[in-house]
């Protein structure tokens, strides 16, 4: 099943990760069953050092799944192979109405661009970029093609978001 996916992207401090929050609450609250991708550029583990899964993974254990009645968590460990493509990724998500994919820069799907001004690097990414279909900014955006919505404007960018990606409205 391809799942319809729906990016945020940006310079480093843009504010991708607090849009990508407010979306998913935004959607998830008119209805919409929403998961998300985010993208690492650094080493990350989600692990704790002395967990039984973390000793399981040190031990030599390629994938581990932590499972309860709450949630459930399936942690790979690379172990030398190349980093998965979100094609990959995606074909091992559960059924959803959107995927928010947070960071993937270079990735075709279409993309609003987060920006704010104590951003890392505050260069626009649309010329680059014909996916970006809109920015969220914290500031004033002059000459671009594409809609600019303030980035705490949630309701506009989700209906933005609705449109584009072909959820509708519920």
């Amino acid at each position: 099943m391809a799942h319809r996916v729906f990016g945020i992207t940006g310079w480093k401090n843009s504010g991708k990760t607090t849009l990508t929050e407010r979306l998913v609450s935004e959607l998830a609250g008119r209805g919409w069953k929403v998961s998300t991708i985010k993208h690492a550029h650094h080493d990350f583990d989600i692990d704790k050092p002395g967990a039984d899964s973390f000793r399981h993974r040190e031990a030599g254990a390629t994938e581990v799944a932590i499972v309860s009645g709450r949630r459930w968590a399936l942690m790979h460990e690379l172990r030398g192979e190349d980093e998965p493509t979100l094609d990959e990724v995606l074909a091992r998500l559960g059924p959803c109405d959107l995927v928010l994919i947070e960071g993937y820069k270079r990735e075709n799907h279409l993309k609003i661009e987060a920006r704010r001004l104590e951003a890392k690097d505050r260069s626009p990414l649309t010329a680059e970029d014909p996916a970006i279909v809109a920015i969220a900014s914290d500031h004033p955006v002059e000459g671009e093609q594409v809609p600019v919505f303030g980035i705490d404007d949630i309701k506009s960018i989700a209906d933005f978001v609705e449109a584009r990606s072909g959820l509708g409205k519920r």
